[in-house]
């Protein structure tokens, strides 16, 4: 049903795939409460953080971003302006929602580090391609073999703590909408 693998060169002949629905950037409580209320509607989410990247031995950033994805709206917390309110570890605790990523255990953990909480309801996209023979587990190569697609990485090793451009947050809402998008084509082929 899927190819095992894709390569560097099949996977630049795909179409140029991202995110297309609202982008909206919570950097106050209240923008924050009304995405989480909007957000628990959802059996499933698409999930993903950044962090500023480090050049410096032994010098590590706390997490930036956190991206949570339904199929038409996305959201990007400020976890500098932010950090990660109860009400938002709350969501990240409760397992009747799905939040799907790609490796996605560092993420948790720096999540953690921020406001401690047991992780619940967390599907990891590299073990759920298994089943299906997938070999590649990169979400950009997940994207072209399930989806048919290419998203782009260019933004990865930008500053996440500085104001966000417009590339950037395009970049951050792809990244948690396509391994929804991923997700769900999963689920469906199953079916």
């Amino acid at each position: 049903m899927f190819k095992e693998n894709i390569s560097k060169e099949d996977l630049a002949e795909l179409p140029l795939s991202s995110f297309e629905g609202e982008i909206i950037l919570v950097e106050d409580y209240d923008v924050m409460m009304d995405a989480v209320k909007y957000l628990r509607t959802f059996s499933a989410i698409g999930f993903d953080t950044e962090t500023k990247p480090s050049f410096k031995r032994g010098q590590v950033n706390q997490v930036a971003l956190l991206q949570l994805s339904t199929n038409d709206k996305a959201f990007l917390f400020r976890l500098k302006k932010l950090g990660l309110p109860n009400e938002l570890k709350e969501l990240m605790v409760d397992s009747s929602i799905q939040k799907v990523g790609v490796a996605i255990r560092d993420d948790v953990k720096a999540l953690q580090k921020l406001n401690y909480f047991e992780a619940g309801g967390f599907v990891e996209l590299q073990d759920e391609v298994k089943d299906f023979g997938i070999q590649n587990f990169s979400l950009k190569k997940m994207a072209g073999i399930v989806l048919g697609v290419r998203i782009s990485k260019s933004q990865r090793l930008t500053n996440w703590e500085a104001t966000l451009s417009e590339a950037q947050q395009n970049y951050a809402a792809t990244d948690a909408w396509v391994a929804l998008e991923i997700y769900q084509s999963l689920v469906a082929a199953q079916s």
